[in-house]
């Protein structure tokens, strides 16, 4: 990546960002709206245990209807799909978009917010992470013609020809996570790195621990995109931002802000304070955010959209002024 920042935003495809007249149609508009404000990319996020629209859905119906961003996932669930038919899609919405595809892929959590998606899927709970990086592996097979794969969890003898994406080798695939596995995983067979932090110092460091473990494995810092993850609200002060996002947290995840805050990366207030939270972690090293507006219904949403427009100058010039230490 260059030394800019790229900005990419997070569509409410969940219906608890829709509203109760919202319609996920317009969620298409919203991705162009976005594209001709500046934004850098259009991410989509996975889950089985809310209603929404599916993620590489979404990404199908935005590849003819963009030019220029980047699609992404944030995080695809590899585990909910069959990996070869997972393969096929991802590689079809890559052709579809002409090579702007992105896929950063995630295991799940402890707890409601992964160990029911396995139950769903039929999956086992255990090996989860080997399973992940097989998989991802797997594809990456497919997409340069493997005839046959064998792991010590997925194994394939006869493998038919695959669907080649639009670049050779596939888009590139982030991971998501950030315990000590996570980042030397990632250093080691990833090509980005999408976390979400609550304290940017420990942005820093884990991104830090990413290029030694990439280094190890023979690769430059270039290999790995620094991406970021984090929720956002402009609003009159960081009192009223935390009000609204408070209603967010618990239509999104069913609880309250204080508790997604400890374990997700958030900003709040006027513009002002808003680019400085940002700019703490673009100084930390985060060279892609991905923002997830803190609105309920699609007219907020497209209200974020439009305030966070406005700092996207000062974040790319700023990228620009400090690439030369990141």
């Amino acid at each position: 990546m260059s030394g800019g920042m790229d900005v990419g935003v997070l569509l409410p495809t969940g219906s608890a960002q829709w509203g109760p007249d919202g319609d996920p149609r317009d969620l298409v508009a919203f991705g162009r709206h976005a594209e001709r404000s500046g934004f850098s990319s259009l991410f989509v996020n996975d889950s089985l245990i809310s209603p929404r629209v599916e993620a590489l859905t979404m990404l199908a119906a935005l590849a003819p209807a963009t030019d220029r961003v980047t699609l992404g996932t944030g995080a695809l669930l590899p585990f909910l799909r069959r990996p070869v038919q997972a393969a096929q899609t991802i590689a079809s919405v890559d052709l579809l978009a002409g090579g702007r595809l992105v896929v950063a892929v995630g295991a799940g959590f402890p707890g409601r917010f992964g160990r029911p998606f396995y139950t769903i899927s039929e999956v086992p709970w255990e090996r989860r992470f080997a399973r992940l990086d097989e998989t991802v592996a797997l594809w990456r097979d497919l997409w340069n013609g493997a005839t046959s794969f064998h792991g010590d969890i997925l194994r394939f003898d006869d493998l038919p020809p695959a669907t080649r994406p639009f670049r050779a080798g596939g888009p590139p695939i982030w991971l998501g996570g950030g315990t000590p596995a996570a980042l030397a995983r990632t250093g080691r067979l990833y090509d980005g790195w999408l976390p979400y932090p609550p304290d940017p110092a420990d942005y820093a460091t884990g991104l830090e621990d990413v290029r030694k473990a990439a280094a190890a494995a023979g690769r430059t810092p270039e290999d790995v995109t620094p991406a970021l993850f984090v929720s956002v609200r402009v609003d009159k002060s960081v009192a009223r931002g935390r009000e609204a996002l408070e209603d967010y947290a618990r239509a999104a995840y069913g609880m309250p802000l204080t508790e997604l805050e400890k374990i997700q990366a958030v900003v709040t207030g006027t513009a002002d304070q808003v680019r400085e939270g940002l700019g703490r972690y673009r100084a930390a090293g985060a060279r892609h955010l991905v923002l997830r507006l803190g609105a309920l219904d699609l007219r907020g949403q497209r209200d974020q959209l439009d305030r966070i427009a406005d700092l996207l100058p000062w974040l790319r010039a700023s990228a620009d002024q400090t690439s030369g230490v990141a």
